[in-house]
């Protein structure tokens, strides 16, 4: 049974937590790794440069959707494919937990499923820019 006088609160919750999420973690490639030094990290995987720039913006841009509100649920499709693809090219071999070495593919997975989670959901209250409601 969803709580429908508080269900809106939750989902806000989660969607600004996300958003947060994604800031910090876009400061952290800006503000400690450098954005060369990313850029450096994705030519090691031999992905392409322009990729990192991609990963960087969508974190940024994604981020600040999620904790304003603007069209959260189709936001946050793309930021959990990225996560999927974290795990695919970078924790993935790394085992389960995230504490091991070059860290686990845990936490990103548990990041993907929050994600879709907050898709099915909806804004939540407080939303900048709500999402038209689904029909059905």
């Amino acid at each position: 049974m969803i709580r429908a006088s508080t269900a809106p609160y939750g989902i806000t919750l989660l969607r600004v937590s996300l958003g947060i999420l994604f800031l910090a973690h876009v400061g952290l490639k800006v503000f400690v790794f450098t954005i060369p030094g990313f850029v450096g990290y994705f030519a090691s995987l031999h992905l392409p440069a322009v990729l990192a720039y991609a990963v960087i913006a969508l974190e940024a841009l994604g981020g600040i959707a999620l904790v304003l509100g603007i069209h959260a649920p189709w936001v946050a499709v793309p930021l959990a494919l990225e996560m999927l693809g974290t795990i695919v090219m970078v924790h993935g071999a790394n085992g389960w937990l995230f504490t091991n070495k070059g860290g686990g593919w845990e936490y990103p997975a548990f990041w993907a499923v929050s994600l879709v989670v907050l898709s099915l959901l909806g804004d939540g209250a407080f939303a900048l820019r709500p999402s038209r409601a689904r029909a059905g």
